[in-house]
C-alpha cells in the first residue's frame, strides 16, 4: 500500500480510507486547503493525506530548537531500550489516557510508547497533555517511520504562532478549556445542556470529557476528517466538532431513561458507534453551521476561565483522591447554608448550571433583599454596587418567579450621569422559574425610550431587536467581537461593549431573550415585562406585576477594585 503503510493493519482499514482516488493537490493557498479539508478532498487517498499532513505540519511556526527525526534516532534506545516496549510506562502527563490503536498493526502500537515517552523526555515543560496518544497514534498511519511520527508530533507541540494553539499542555490550559466548552454548550446547545443537568450532578464533569470524544473515542475514519481540518484551522475546530457530537447524542438520546452514573459512559459509547447513525460529512456539516464566536472572543474567554481558576489555585492536577475541578453545583450552593426566600436549592443549583463557568467556582452570597433592607432603589444599588456579576431574583404576589443573570457591576452606571446609562455584556440573560423553567437569550437594548412609562409601553415594542447576524459583522475576524464579552475584563474598546442593563434613580432594566426584557421601578414594587417576538409564547412574567420580594446575589471572591 505504499511507503505510509508500514505501521498499518490493513484489515482494520476502512476501505474508504485507502488509496481508491489518484487525486493531487493542485494548490497550497490556504483558502483553498481550507475548502479542501472540510470537503474531505483528500480523505479518501491515504498517501495524499499523508504528503498534505507533512506539509501542514512543516509549514507550522515552531520554536528555534524543536526536535526532529534525528534527535529521535539518537535517544529512542537510550529511552526505549532495545526489548519489546509494549509495557512501557507512559509518562504522567498523559493522566492514564486512552491510547487508541485505531487501525495500527503490533509494530504501530508499540511504537506508539516509544515515541511518546521520548516525546516526554525532549518537553519537560509539558505538565498535562491527555490528547497526546491520539495525536501520536493518528500520524503514526501517515508516517514513513517513528522518526518521522516524532517530529511531525514535535512541531505540533512547539508550534510558537500566537494565532495558533493546537493541544493542551498543562492541566490550567486543560481545565480552562473545558470550563470554555461548558460556556459554548450552555450559549449553543441549550437543549442539550438541559439534558446534562437533568441527568448528571455535575455537567462539567461531564463536558471535561470533550476532548477524549475526539482524540480517543471517534473511529479512525471520523477523527482522521477532523484532523484535516484541524491542522489547518487550528482549535476552534475542535470545539465545532465536540458541540456537533453533543447535538447529536442529544438528539437520538432525548426521551430515553438516562441514569446520572452512566452519562459520560453513554457518551462515550455513542462516539465510538458514531458511525450508526452519523456520516463524517454530516458531522462537520452540523459543526460548521454553528455559529460560533470568533477565534478572538473564544481566546479571551478561554483566558477569563484561566484567571479564575488561578484566582482559586487551580494549576495542576491534584494526586489525591478529591477532584482538583471546578466544584460541582451540589458543593457550590450548599443546602445546610443556603437560606432564600424566593428559591429552594434545587432551584438555586438549577440557575447555577446557566452561569458562566468561571463564576460557578464561587458560592452565592446574599447582598440585598427587600425583606431586610427595605424596598429603596438607592439602598439596592449600595448593597449591589463593587459585585460582579450578580443574580436578581425576583418574586411576585402571584407566585411567580423570575430573574436576571447581570454580568456589569451596577456602579457602572454612573458614567452616564443623572441619564438613564446602559451597559453590560451579552453574558446578561434574565430567566423564568415559576409556573415553568425557562431560559432566555439575550438581546440588545437599543434606545432608552424602553424606559418610559407603562402607559406607553405599547410603543416601545421596537426597542429591542435580536442580536446582529454574523453577515452584518465586520469582515476583519479581528474586529469580530460580539457583546457576549466584557470590554472592561479585556481592556477591549468601549465599542465592543453592548447595553443590556439600565439603570437611573427612577428605574432599572434588564434586556433579556427573545424578545423579553424586565422594568422594575424605583419602589421596588412594581415591575412589568415587554415581550416583543410574537413566536414566542411563554412569557417572562405577567407583563405588569407586583412585586413582594426581591433578592439580589453576588458570588464570594467577586468583588471589583
Amino acid at each position: 500500500m505504499g511507503e505510509y503503510s508500514r505501521f498499518i493493519d490493513w484489515d482494520k482499514m476502512d476501505t474508504t480510507i485507502q488509496d481508491q482516488d489518484t487525486k493531487e493537490l493542485t494548490s497550497t493557498e490556504f483558502q483553498d486547503l481550507k475548502q479542501l479539508a472540510r470537503q474531505g478532498y483528500w480523505a479518501k487517498n491515504h498517501s495524499l493525506r499523508a504528503k498534505v499532513y507533512h506539509k501542514l505540519i512543516n509549514d507550522i511556526a515552531c520554536r528555534t530548537v524543536t526536535p526532529d527525526a534525528h534527535v529521535y534516532r539518537d535517544i529512542v534506545v537510550k529511552i526505549a531500550g532495545k526489548q519489546n516496549s509494549s509495557s512501557l510506562p507512559l509518562p504522567e502527563f498523559v493522566d492514564n489516557s486512552l491510547v487508541p490503536t485505531y487501525c495500527l498493526n503490533a509494530e504501530g502500537i508499540v511504537a506508539v510508547r516509544k515515541i511518546i515517552s521520548c516525546i516526554a523526555s525532549q518537553f519537560p515543560d509539558i505538565s498535562f497533555c491527555p490528547a497526546l496518544p491520539s495525536v501520536v497514534a493518528l500520524l503514526l498511519h501517515y508516517s514513513r517511520d517513528e522518526a518521522e511520527c516524532f517530529e511531525k508530533v514535535c512541531r505540533i507541540l512547539a508550534c510558537n504562532d500566537p494565532s495558533k494553539h493546537f493541544i493542551d499542555q498543562t492541566f490550567l490550559a486543560f481545565e480552562s478549556s473545558c470550563m470554555t466548552f461548558g460556556d459554548l454548550v450552555n450559549k449553543y446547545c441549550q437543549a442539550a445542556h438541559k439534558l446534562m443537568v437533568a441527568v448528571s450532578e455535575d455537567v462539567l464533569e461531564v463536558y471535561s470529557d470533550w476532548q477524549r470524544w475526539l482524540f480517543g473515542e471517534l473511529p479512525l475514519t471520523y477523527v482522521a476528517r477532523v484532523f484535516d481540518v484541524f491542522l489547518i484551522e487550528g482549535y476552534k475546530v475542535l470545539y465545532r466538532i465536540a458541540l456537533a457530537l453533543l447535538k447529536f447524542f442529544h438528539k437520538v438520546r432525548v426521551g430515553q431513561t438516562m441514569e446520572s452514573d452512566n452519562v459520560q459512559q453513554d457518551i462515550r459509547a455513542f462516539v465510538r458507534d458514531i458511525a450508526k447513525s452519523v456520516s463524517p460529512e454530516k458531522l462537520l456539516e452540523k459543526a460548521f453551521a454553528i455559529r460560533l464566536f470568533s477565534r478572538k472572543e473564544i481566546q479571551l474567554l478561554q483566558m477569563a476561565n484561566e484567571k479564575a481558576l488561578q484566582q482559586k489555585g487551580i494549576t495542576v492536577k491534584q494526586k489525591s483522591i478529591a477532584s482538583p475541578k471546578r466544584q460541582n453545583v451540589h458543593l457550590a450552593v450548599h443546602a445546610e447554608n443556603f437560606k432564600s426566600e424566593i428559591v429552594d436549592v434545587k432551584k438555586m443549583r438549577d440557575i447555577w448550571s446557566w452561569i458562566p463557568e468561571r463564576f460557578a467556582l464561587s458560592q452565592p452570597l446574599l447582598l440585598f433583599t427587600t425583606s431586610e433592607h427595605g424596598c429603596s432603589l438607592s439602598r439596592f444599588y449600595s448593597h449591589c454596587e463593587g459585585h460582579e456579576p450578580t443574580l436578581l431574583l425576583i418574586k411576585t404576589i402571584t407566585q411567580e418567579v423570575c430573574g436576571a443573570y447581570l454580568s456589569t457591576d451596577w456602579s457602572e452606571r454612573k458614567r452616564g450621569g443623572n441619564k438613564l446609562s446602559f451597559f453590560g455584556t451579552g453574558e446578561c440573560f434574565v430567566f423564568r422559574l415559576v409556573p415553568e423553567v425557562e431560559r432566555y437569550e439575550w438581546v440588545i437594548i437599543k434606545h432608552p425610550e424602553l424606559a418610559a412609562t407603562g402607559s406607553e409601553q405599547g410603543n416601545n415594542s421596537s426597542q429591542i431587536s435580536d442580536p446582529p447576524s454574523l453577515t452584518s459583522l465586520p469582515s476583519d475576524p479581528s474586529d469580530r467581537l460580539s457583546p457576549f464579552l466584557s470590554a472592561r475584563h479585556f481592556n477591549l474598546p468601549s465599542k465592543a461593549a453592548s447595553m443590556f442593563m439600565a439603570g437611573d434613580t427612577e428605574c432599572i432594566i434588564i434586556g433579556g431573550g427573545d424578545g423579553q426584557a424586565l422594568y422594575v421601578d424605583a419602589d421596588l414594587n412594581h415591575g412589568r415585562t415587554v415581550h416583543c417576538n410574537t413566536f414566542n409564547n411563554q412569557p417572562l412574567c405577567s407583563e405588569s406585576f407586583q412585586i413582594a420580594t426581591i433578592e439580589v446575589w453576588g458570588f464570594k471572591d467577586t468583588m471589583t477594585n
